[in-house]
């Protein structure tokens, strides 16, 4: 199948940083289809050779074991083009046409890596070009608008131009090899099935927490804040595969259709919750890693006084006969005391315990990153012990070691789905507008309440208060337990 991808914003720091080295890697694993071409697209003068010369400069920041050889690279950079263009003149975009149409390849990927304010504009001129046929497919990168009426108008001004199935909004999490497991450990064993649901389980808590802070990007990251920027997409994703319910076919519309099921079922938030069931906090000068680091108001391009929060707790309810009453924590932030994003499933104890000593819960731990697997903590008699007490064990898999090839990662998986035509992982419109219809009361309280989020030590898991949010519930954060 030939294909052309056309990346907008191709000397951006997404173009070389992700997603170029997701298609490198796509193409060392032999699943690149071949008879391809990569585009960029960027306002700066290169020729096609300038142009692969400043990628190959950029590999060299790329992890060692993804590095490509010079014969690796000069091979690979056969595929890569440049053409300068000004995203405002209506020639330009017929040049891009021309371009397209002179080989007819089978399908055609236009991926939006510009900033967001360009997405109308880009799509408005992609339409009037007539870039925007049946084997047309656009790939918009988040953030998708900064609330629920920025949203709506750019899918209004999407939806003009390109069918819903060619607009594939991308969620880079969803890629990652770990979450494609939530729906293989829900739908494809027969074990927890019959568990999963309020009778079996005491609560469920999603983390996606950085070591890193905002570095050079402090001026975007203040206009966006950890709620935008993690909760509405990566943390409510997560959510949804969790708390979906089984659906009919592994139809991409039939998953997306759960999937909004249980957006629509959140329980909303009013003044009221979010002051009670809401944490946000902004980290200060501490230390990661043995390394002194500076807090967010010092970082660059962060103004002064700023109450942009780098960190989000928060409790909410699914409100459905499966998972009624059962609490849902979800926990982001940056600078926390390390990298990792888990989902941690805790089942209810016994209802008559008749061993002396814990009373230590089950619990299944789904592991996103950095490592990828599942732990099963379980209670087992310690052999010689003399006494009857139960003592915790846990089994444990790593899915890096289970298979013994080497695993796609997220953006090359998306990136491969997105020239296939497989649209189970990414989202459509009517989700992303639910999950900002859900976190747009909390913008609006925090907002009008005018105080300034709640400092927390970088090293540290946040603020207090994020304990005490759990702890009302008689539940403690999986690193205290």
């Amino acid at each position: 199948m030939s294909f052309d991808l056309v990346l907008f914003g191709g000397t951006g720091d997404l173009a070389w940083r992700k997603l170029m080295p997701a298609l490198f890697q796509a193409w060392r694993h032999g699943k690149l289809p071949a008879g391809g071409r990569i585009l960029a697209v960027a306002r700066d003068e290169r020729s096609d050779v300038e142009y692969r010369q400043y990628i190959r400069e950029k590999f060299t920041g790329v992890d060692e074991a993804k590095q490509p050889s010079d014969d690796e690279f000069s091979r690979f950079a056969e595929l890569l083009h440049y053409r300068r263009m000004d995203l405002s003149r209506a020639e330009h975009y017929a040049g891009l046409k021309q371009w397209i149409d002179a080989r007819n390849a089978d399908t055609v990927v236009v991926f939006l890596a510009t900033s967001p304010h360009l997405f109308m504009p880009v799509c408005e001129q992609l339409g009037l070009a007539g870039i925007n046929g049946q084997k047309v497919r656009l790939v918009l990168e988040k953030p998708l608008g900064h609330d629920l009426a920025s949203a709506r108008e750019i899918n209004r001004v999407v939806s003009t131009h390109f069918r819903e199935d060619q607009a594939l909004r991308i969620d880079h999490y969803l890629g990652k090899p770990a979450v494609q497991n939530l729906m293989a450990l829900r739908f494809g064993n027969a074990l927890f099935e019959p568990l999963w649901r309020r009778e079996s389980i005491a609560s469920i808590q999603i983390t996606i927490a950085e070591s890193i802070g905002v570095g050079t990007r402090g001026d975007f990251y203040d206009k966006t804040g950890a709620l935008r920027d993690m909760v509405q997409n990566h943390a409510l994703q997560l959510l949804t595969m969790i708390a979906m319910e089984p659906p009919s076919t592994g139809d991409a519309d039939a998953i997306r259709d759960e999937k909004l099921k249980v957006l629509r079922s959140l329980k909303p938030f009013t003044p009221e919750s979010v002051a009670r069931d809401v944490v946000r906090g902004q980290y200060k000068a501490g230390a990661v890693g043995g390394q002194a680091v500076p807090g967010y108001l010092d970082e660059a391009k962060v103004p002064a006084g700023s109450h942009c929060e780098t960190f989000v707790a928060l409790r909410t309810e699914v409100q459905n006969w499966r998972w009624a009453g059962v609490p849902f924590y979800l926990r982001t932030g940056k600078r926390l005391a390390a990298r990792d994003a888990q989902i941690v499933v805790s089942f209810r104890e016994v209802p008559h315990p008749i061993f002396p000593g814990t009373r230590r819960a089950n619990k299944l731990v789904i592991k996103l990153q950095p490592e990828d697997g599942l732990e099963l903590h379980l209670l087992a008699a310690k052999s010689g012990a003399g006494n009857e007490a139960l003592w915790p064990v846990s089994l444990d898999l790593d899915f890096d070691k289970a298979f013994s090839t080497e695993r796609v990662g997220g953006y090359e998986r998306l990136l491969l789905d997105a020239i296939a035509g497989r649209l189970n992982l990414f989202v459509r419109s009517d989700e992303q507008e639910q999950a900002w219809r859900w976190v747009e009361p909390v913008l609006h309280a925090w907002a009008a309440d005018g105080i300034a989020p709640r400092p927390y030590m970088a090293g540290s898991w946040g603020p207090a208060a994020a304990s005490a949010l759990v702890a009302r519930d008689g539940c403690v954060w999986a690193e205290e337990q």
